[in-house]
């Protein structure tokens, strides 16, 4: 009778024996978060490897407004297996955001984690017995003296941009058109808090930086917001907003071969420092009174550093051999992309217009994003495959930043 035959162990995988300090390395240089998630479901030293890992962060994913999604270096599409996205109307760093009767959802896509921001109609208004004011002139209501929260309180108002400050601060432009407000929050709050009585601009972006929150307008002026917390709620509110830069803006003016430049500015940190960019559109007008149009590929990006100590914004004319600008209306950032093997000193933007913040319309249906070499005089179109429709509602093309942990 033969003797039992014991049953064969599973050969040992190869793949485990790779010591941690090189499994780092390979991790290290996963430019896609999707790469980064399947090297650690692999075994659990690899995922021990990629836990050790002080990293940069993966590079972005382009979000479109037809609810798909693209690592914008490789020519495929980027999927979440199992999830559905349809109906997102922003996007907010890593989060799709949802908006609802009941209040603002959100939805991180990589992670699966979820919260919720209050509803624009429960607004906390400061003083609480505010009201709108108003005067005639010519025979018309007119806003007295300045426009307020109180004049574009309506059941248009949107949110235009969205910002994660820390975990315990939400800041957002509000309003309508080109005129908004700074509204803010902190995460699973009941409302909003909005000074009612300071003037609404034409904010153009805002960022968080070292610790503050800086906002910038159409005339280029740097204005730093003033936190401070509600006695009776614990919750975040402006207290005040100065101005630490004036800027010498220009404004869009027609001129004799009947062209004028129009502009977008962003605000966005880049290694410690605080930079503005400009982006200036070449547009045609047909006649007098029409709607400027876009002219196709003649656009152009000027950087200025805010420097605090004089207060003024300076001119720079790099970027950084290493670094890419990911310009967006929703998100914007600077990365380093060297180790990636990419070239640096670009700035890769988006036509992502809002359909009631537009000083020109295009001649084309289709756009993409647009890659612009610092020093250049002209901008490519890496990707003619990945394309969407230009104003397609609210819902716009935006960068997505996926976070490793």
């Amino acid at each position: 009778m033969e003797a039992d035959k014991k049953p064969r162990s599973q050969p040992r995988s190869p793949w485990s024996d790779l010591p941690l300090d090189i499994g780092g390395v390979v991790f290290s240089r996963l430019p896609r978060y999707a790469d980064r998630a399947a090297f650690a479901l692999v075994c659990p030293q690899w995922r021990d490897a990629a836990r050790r890992q002080v990293l940069t962060l993966p590079l972005p994913v382009l979000a479109l407004p037809d609810v798909t999604f693209y690592s914008i270096f490789y020519p495929t599409l980027y999927s979440f297996p199992g999830c559905g996205f349809a109906g997102y109307e922003s996007v907010c760093d890593s989060w799709l955001v949802f908006p609802r009767d009941d209040g603002c959802f959100l939805v991180n896509p990589f992670s699966r984690a979820t919260f919720m921001l209050p509803a624009l109609s429960s607004v906390r208004l400061r003083p609480p017995n505010a009201v709108a004011k108003w005067s005639l002139e010519d025979g018309s209501k007119v806003a007295d003296p300045y426009t307020t929260w109180m004049h574009i309180n309506t059941e248009k108002l949107h949110i235009s941009k969205l910002l994660l400050c820390s975990p315990n601060l939400v800041a957002a432009l509000v309003g309508i058109g080109h005129t908004s407000q700074i509204l803010m929050c902190q995460p699973g709050a009941s409302s909003w808090s909005v000074r009612a009585y300071d003037q609404c601009k034409g904010f153009e972006d805002m960022a968080f930086y070292q610790g503050k929150l800086y906002a910038i307008a159409n005339d280029e002026n740097l204005l730093v917001v003033n936190i401070s917390q509600d006695h009776s709620t614990g919750d975040p509110q402006v207290s005040r907003i100065g101005q630490i830069i004036k800027g010498e803006p220009w404004y869009p003016a027609v001129f004799e071969d009947d062209t004028m430049c129009c502009k977008k500015l962003y605000l966005v940190e880049s290694h410690g420092v605080l930079l503005m960019a400009r982006r200036t559109i070449m547009c045609q007008v047909p006649g007098p009174g029409a709607v400027p149009i876009e002219v196709a590929g003649l656009t152009g990006f000027e950087v200025y550093k805010a420097d605090f100590e004089h207060s003024r914004w300076v001119k720079v004319s790099t970027v950084g051999d290493d670094q890419l600008l990911f310009l967006g209306r929703r998100c914007s950032r600077a990365m380093s992309v060297s180790q990636y093997g990419l070239p640096g000193d670009y700035i890769l933007f988006l036509d992502d217009d809002e359909e009631n913040r537009m000083d020109y319309c295009y001649d084309r249906e289709n756009t993409s994003f647009g890659a612009y070499k610092m020093g250049s005089d002209g901008v490519l179109f890496p990707h003619p495959y990945i394309s969407w429709k230009l104003c397609d509602e609210m819902r716009l093309a935006a960068w997505l930043f996926p976070r490793d942990r």
